[in-house]
């Protein structure tokens, strides 16, 4: 983050609180600091990283992972618990989630617009997927789509700027070169259902975009609400024709999700396990979290308040800390007063 949107993001904001900004030092301190801070509200500035880092820290400082999968927390968490609000400023490549939420991606832009929600005290809940032990805001899969985010995140580790064109290129790279084209090695596996065996690559989405294409979003299924479950879309093959014809369906059919011979489809689940006959790479909001054999999914409705001047938001409390891509931290003590519970989250309770 640059100095001129850091000074734009306090002067913004500086009418609303009293400012203290602190500088991380380490990939995960974002996490730390999150799970730390004693305030109400965090905002992020920066890519879809930095946000999961910031979420996972929150989403540890009460309830643990198991609790929240058992039901232990979730109606304090619907009814807006006692855990921090989230805000999100984009400054990364991507920016799923903020753009998801209908933020703008010039920061300038953003800024005003999450002073309006939090001036206003504007708010709504959104459920998140655990993926074992980490939260995920938007997608996570197993597989070649894991494969290009590691490779991604060594190529900018040796300079290059992260870029639509840099992940093309990657992607063609690791599907020539890289990824098992030929021996599928995951198995989908329900309660109550046979296990489906004989996948490539997966993907899971908390109803949200996968990802976007340019300014167009990648839809495993149609019209995402994030309180809805968690999406399954499965490749029977790693071919050109099949990936070609999987994303031209989620970027331009609107009416119901991918469809074909060797795609795989499952809508809504509350829990699956995906398991692989090797060692697998695996990513989580688009950070590669290193090989697995075996992953259990399951959706935490409800799971996160976020400021949010959409349709259905209501009042919520105000004190927040900032964090962003370079990962500065700034800490704000707002002074407005708590508002009402959000009654959508009442009333979409489960």
């Amino acid at each position: 983050m640059t100095a001129t949107v850091t000074d734009l993001a306090v002067r913004s904001l500086a009418g609303l609180a009293d400012l203290k900004v602190e500088r991380t030092q380490y990939r995960g301190h974002a996490r730390e600091l999150a799970a730390a801070a004693a305030v109400d509200l965090v905002i992020v500035h920066g890519g879809d990283g930095s946000i999961n880092e910031v979420v996972n820290g929150i989403m540890g400082r009460g309830e643990g992972p198991a609790d929240l999968a058992a039901g232990g927390g979730g109606a304090d968490l619907a009814a807006g618990g006692s855990g921090p609000l989230i805000a999100v400023i984009p400054g990364g490549g991507a920016n799923v989630l903020a753009r998801a939420l209908g933020l703008p991606l010039d920061a300038a832009a953003a800024i005003r617009q999450v002073r309006e929600a939090i001036a206003a005290g504007r708010h709504r809940t959104i459920g998140l997927g655990l993926a074992a032990d980490r939260y995920f805001t938007f997608s996570a899969g197993l597989g070649w789509d894991a494969e290009v985010v590691r490779e991604v995140d060594r190529l900018r580790a040796q300079g290059h700027r992260e870029s639509v064109t840099l992940f093309l290129r990657t992607m063609i790279r690791q599907y020539y070169r890289g990824t098992d084209r030929r021996w599928p090695a995951l198995t989908v596996e329900r309660d109550g259902e046979p296990p489906i065996s004989g996948l490539f690559m997966t993907i899971i989405t908390n109803r949200s975009p996968w990802t976007y294409f340019r300014d167009r979003p990648l839809l495993p299924v149609p019209n995402p609400d994030f309180n809805s479950g968690l999406d399954l879309l499965a490749l029977r093959q790693i071919r050109l024709t099949t990936i070609v014809n999987a994303v031209g369906q989620m970027l331009y059919v609107r009416s119901r999700p991918p469809r074909g011979r060797n795609l795989l489809s499952v809508l809504g689940s509350e829990s699956l396990t995906l398991r692989s006959a090797r060692p697998i790479a695996f990513q989580a909001d688009g950070e590669y979290l290193g090989e697995t054999e075996a992953v259990k999914f399951q959706f935490v409705p409800h799971a996160l308040r976020i400021v949010a001047l959409l349709r259905g938001a209501c009042r919520g409390p105000q004190r927040a800390l900032l964090t962003h891509r370079e990962q500065n931290v700034i800490d704000l003590t707002l002074n407005s007063a708590e508002g009402s519970p959000c009654p959508l989250a009442l009333r979409n309770r489960r």
